[in-house]
């Protein structure tokens, strides 16, 4: 079952039926959680909730069927990835990159990034490098179709995954969460129709890799890195109140 399909499984009648349906645990399950916090990221990222947006725990529980118990949680899982902010009084809303957070960002990804594409050269097999060759390939493919958003997240993937091969999980975890946050700035604003990079350069470093040149492979990440910051294009926007019922009807 897709994403969308289970959002559809689960998504509120239009009828009085909605207000006699039980809220609680029936429908605040792990896996159901995870279906709604995809769905609000794949959101977030897709820019149908645009940066400073409210997200009201009532309205949210409301369209998706669940305790506000079950929001709340998801909304902080949101927060620890950097998609979304709490704060007191006034809630939880989509979060407003700045430019400094760029510039910490990409700054944070060069320093931890390019320093394990050694540890990646001594781990990486043919496997892992197909794997990521089908990642690029897929990034490449929504990039050509106007899928931005789909090619942003293949992007972070292929990045997630490459710090998974350091075999550092602490690492990888962090360049995760970075990379989550570089979605988000990307998808805000970063230019429609490229990353900020060619097309080939996730194909060409694991060439490079799997020629064991890490000292080559570090250049080569930080270049790329480099570029895509370059690429970004920030202007402040007003906050807004976003119909969370039109958003996730679909």
């Amino acid at each position: 079952m897709s994403q969308r399909d289970a959002l559809q499984e689960h998504k509120p009648a239009r009828s009085g039926v909605a207000s006699k349906r039980r809220k609680g645990k029936n429908g605040d399950g792990a896996e159901r959680h995870d279906v709604i916090y995809q769905t609000i990221s794949d959101a977030i990222i897709e820019h149908r909730l645009r940066p400073g947006s409210r997200l009201r725990e009532d309205a949210l529980a409301e369209v998706f069927s669940v305790s506000r118990t079950g929001i709340r949680k998801i909304l902080q899982r949101l927060a620890l990835e950097h998609l979304v902010t709490l704060t007191p009084r006034r809630g939880a809303s989509v979060t407003r990159p700045t430019a400094e957070d760029a510039r910490d960002v990409f700054a944070t990804r060069q320093l931890v990034e390019c320093g394990i594409m050694q540890d990646v050269v001594r781990n990486i097999t043919s496997n892992d490098a197909r794997e990521l060759r089908e990642l690029a390939a897929r990034e490449r493919k929504a990039l050509k179709s106007g899928e931005q958003s789909a090619a942003i997240r293949f992007s972070a993937e292929f990045h997630t995954r490459l710090a998974q091969l350091s075999g550092n999980r602490v690492i990888a975890e962090f360049i995760g969460h970075l990379c989550s946050r570089s979605s988000l700035i990307l998808a805000v604003y970063g230019s429609s129709g490229h990353l900020g990079c060619e097309s080939h350069d996730h194909d060409e470093l694991i060439n490079v890799l799997e020629a064991g040149k890490g000292e080559r492979a570090a250049t080569f990440m930080g270049r790329h890195l480099k570029a895509i910051e370059a690429s970004l294009s920030i202007v402040e926007e007003e906050d807004e109140a976003p119909d969370l019922h039109h958003i996730f009807s679909s």
